[in-house]
């Protein structure tokens, strides 16, 4: 292996061999097996020969002219020192190379864990597609750092999306305890890079209900929106049920002729199957939408001919729209399910009730066999809510009531 003197001059001045490739490492011995490697085509790369253990190694530290001498001399002091301490840089540049990119992280999640172990899934899939990927998609996931998670939270809470904020917080700093896991090792094991971070914005209860001025403030605003869009927000108050139980309504569990609507187990966010009384109100609303179904098995079918799960997935968009059009401050859609149990019980359903419709949990092995026992006490409260209710929006009657009291 020839030996030269390397200088700026004499490197810029080696000519490319006729075939193959040629070594030059450098006559000063400080930093034994450093050298430029030149090929026929006329690339020229610093390279690094070592030995790891027994094993010989070469590590290409760049080319050249875009890294120049100094450089190179300095990334080989570098990897030199490395070597000392039993570290095997090529291994090391290796491993980095091949890394998986957040991206592919991310599909790794979801699909061996969300998938497999949460009910909620298709949210964690909805905040990575909507806030992350387009952020991280392609990034090496073991080089994010604290501060690019940080300017990530920082854009999502002057989107005055403080909680959301704190979703997309929880979710990444999950992923990245899953994917450090030793068995798995798609990131170094201790890196984490929402480590000594805080939630970034606090987080309390949240109590918002509607008042009767903004209930019907909001009735008439859902005039502007389609059928679709106006049907989800108008069932939320009339059923209580949950957002992502609404949107995942599918035909083959509505009985529109007996009045029920079935929340299978496996839609039902506490795992139980739940049977929903549709009063007059709601079972007119269904019928217009499935006059329109054009043969989907959902109720709410994606508009996007792409969309995986093949049923609507967000109102974010329309949230937005609706908000602004009925000057409801600071609307949330769950915001319509908590105001429709205030409300009933204002109106003299007992708590029981109320909680049979809401789908809660409840203590002792005996609930877990009573859950029709109650289905005509719940029928009978959704009527008489319905009712209420339709009194407000079409005879426009409301109070000047702030706190939501029923009259």
């Amino acid at each position: 292996m020839p030996h030269l003197k390397l200088t700026d001059r004499t490197v810029n001045a080696i000519q490319p061999p006729p075939s193959g490739r040629a070594d030059y490492f450098d006559a000063d011995r400080k930093l034994p097996g450093f050298g430029l490697r030149v090929a026929a085509s006329g690339r020229k790369s610093w390279v690094l020969l070592y030995r790891h253990g027994l094993r010989p190694r070469r590590l290409t530290l760049g080319t050249y002219p875009t890294l120049g001498l100094a450089d190179a001399r300095a990334r080989a002091r570098e990897a030199l020192l490395a070597v000392m301490q039993g570290e095997d840089p090529a291994a090391a540049k290796r491993a980095a190379r091949e890394a998986p990119t957040f991206d592919e992280v991310a599909s790794a999640y979801v699909e061996r864990h969300a998938k497999a172990k949460k009910r909620s899934w298709r949210e964690d899939q909805r905040m990575l597609d909507h806030d992350v990927l387009p952020a991280w998609r392609t990034l090496k996931a073991r080089d994010i750092t604290a501060r690019q998670v940080r300017e990530l939270l920082d854009i999502l809470v002057d989107r005055h999306a403080p909680i959301q904020a704190n979703r997309t917080f929880a979710l990444i700093r999950k992923m990245f305890n899953w994917a450090g896991a030793p068995d798995r090792a798609l990131v170094p094991q201790f890196h984490n890079p929402c480590r000594g971070i805080e939630a970034p914005a606090p987080e309390h209860a949240r109590s918002r209900v509607l008042t009767l001025d903004e209930i019907l403030q909001l009735w008439r605003a859902l005039d502007g929106e389609d059928l679709h869009t106006a049907a989800i927000f108008r069932l939320y108050l009339l059923t209580a049920q949950r957002g992502g139980e609404l949107l995942t309504m599918a035909w083959p569990d509505v009985d529109l002729e007996a009045a029920w609507w079935t929340i299978p187990s496996e839609r039902a966010k506490n795992g139980l199957t739940h049977r929903v009384p549709l009063s007059r109100q709601a079972r007119a609303i269904l019928q217009a939408l499935q006059e329109q179904s054009n043969g989907s098995p959902w109720v709410f079918p994606s508009a996007r001919s792409d969309g995986a799960s093949g049923h609507r997935e967000r109102v974010y968009a329309a949230v937005a729209r609706i908000r602004q059009r009925s000057g409801v401050v600071d609307l949330q859609p769950r915001d319509l399910r908590r105001t429709a149990a205030s409300h009933m019980t204002s109106m003299g359903i007992s708590r029981l009730v109320v909680g049979k419709i809401l789908n809660h949990v409840e203590p002792g092995v005996t609930a877990v066999y009573d859950r029709h026992s109650y289905d005509r006490e719940k029928r009978e409260a959704l009527e008489a809510w319905a009712g209420w209710l339709s009194e407000i929006v079409e005879g426009g009657k409301a109070t000047a009531d702030s706190g939501g009291t029923a009259v």
